[in-house]
């Protein structure tokens, strides 16, 4: 029997407060109005994007609400005037969209739609300003648009990339997220050539990203960068071949990978956020030709110096978003080198957990145990 236009009701992790352990209980999933599809969701991963806004650090707090947003799903009804999906089809709700319509959708420069670009405060669906989510009548709100941690969610179907079928649902499911951000922001922005020299700020998930994408470039020196030496060894199996731990030299770590590399690497990854690995990225580029480019997000009110003169000595800085992906025009591309074997995803989930002990996996990210958890929905 069919469930389209109705309400469904199903389980889903909701966080009533800011840091208190989410609670999994049936709630109300309204029907996709125009412009929307509901989405049954099969596998959802945990991202630090969600910790951040679950302990409301530097942000206004909106609860409750049903976090989530690295997923794989199929669509179960579509809105009023969807037409590029339909029922079945399989799909990555992504966190930011592409009405391809804007400015932004039209250039093949830039992904970052006018329309549905991040806006983390927004609770309610663009439509109506609305929610769908609701227990007892009261209104649950929405998170990044997509709000995954729940058995089927309403997302813009300008926020689903549809993708091959026969792609295995728990193992894409981390390419909506932090996955295609680093892998993107190497092979899209910095662009390696074969036998260059990388260097990644960062080793966690969104950091062996990039580094993947250096091995993919078939890059001969990819050197990670890390205060936690304990990550070291995890990340030769995503082609790092060297390592500097910038507590172990008396001197700043972009003086020292100049000096390994004879003057600097051909590109940068930063993955932390930190504004001084933000200049160490910069600085550690090669005169006349090295390219950094930031990835992480640094805090509220940074900023960070640095001289000209590394500017006019021809070096580069680049920012990305999203790895410069368009979510519907490029994300299912890149499943298809995942199908092709051009690019590994099993060795970045390491942990796995049913619904109902979602708050495991907070407790691993919390710990910083592994890379990513699955959150397997019908278990």
């Amino acid at each position: 029997m069919s469930i389209a236009g109705q309400v469904i009701r199903c389980k889903a992790a909701v966080a009533w407060e800011a840091g208190k352990p989410l609670s999994v209980e049936e709630i109300e999933v309204a029907p996709p109005q125009k412009n929307e599809v509901r989405v049954k969701i099969h596998f959802t991963s945990l991202c630090h994007t969600d910790v951040y806004f679950w302990e409301a650090k530097g942000q206004n707090p909106l609860f409750p609400r049903i976090l989530g947003h690295e997923a794989e799903g199929v669509v179960e009804s579509v809105g009023e005037g969807v037409i590029d999906v339909q029922p079945g089809d399989h799909v990555l709700p992504i966190f930011t969209g592409e009405c391809k319509e804007c400015p932004h959708c039209l250039s093949e420069a830039s992904n970052m739609c006018d329309l549905l670009r991040i806006n983390t405060e927004r609770g309610g669906m663009l439509h109506d300003g609305h929610t769908r989510f609701s227990k007892d009548g009261k209104p649950i709100y929405h998170f990044l648009g997509t709000s995954t941690f729940s058995e089927y969610t309403v997302v813009h179907v300008g926020q689903v990339a549809k993708i091959n079928p026969e792609a295995p649902l728990d193992k894409v499911c981390v390419l909506s997220c932090g996955m295609s951000t680093g892998f993107g922001a190497t092979v899209n922005v910095a662009k390696p050539k074969k036998g260059g020299s990388v260097a990644i700020f960062g080793l966690g998930a969104v950091g062996l990203a990039a580094a993947e994408g250096a091995r993919v470039c078939e890059a001969s020196r990819i050197i990670g960068i890390d205060l936690n030496p304990n990550r070291f060894e995890e990340a030769k199996k995503f082609g790092c071949t060297e390592f500097v731990n910038p507590k172990d030299h008396n001197k700043p770590v972009q003086e020292v990978i100049a000096e390994m590399t004879g003057g600097g690497v051909d590109c940068s990854i930063e993955c932390t956020g930190s504004t001084q690995a933000m200049v160490s990225a910069f600085e550690c580029v090669h005169d006349g030709w090295g390219v950094a480019v930031l990835v992480g997000v640094p805090s509220r009110d940074d900023s960070f110096k640095t001289h000209p003169i590394h500017f006019l000595n021809e070096r580069t800085l680049r920012g990305t978003f999203f790895g410069n992906y368009k979510p519907r025009s490029d994300i299912p591309g890149v499943v298809e080198k995942y199908m092709k074997k051009e690019l590994e995803l099993d060795k970045f989930i390491t942990h796995s957990v049913p619904l109902l002990d979602i708050n495991k996996a907070f407790e691993y990210m919390l710990r910083g145990e592994g890379l990513r958890c699955m959150i397997r929905m019908d278990a």
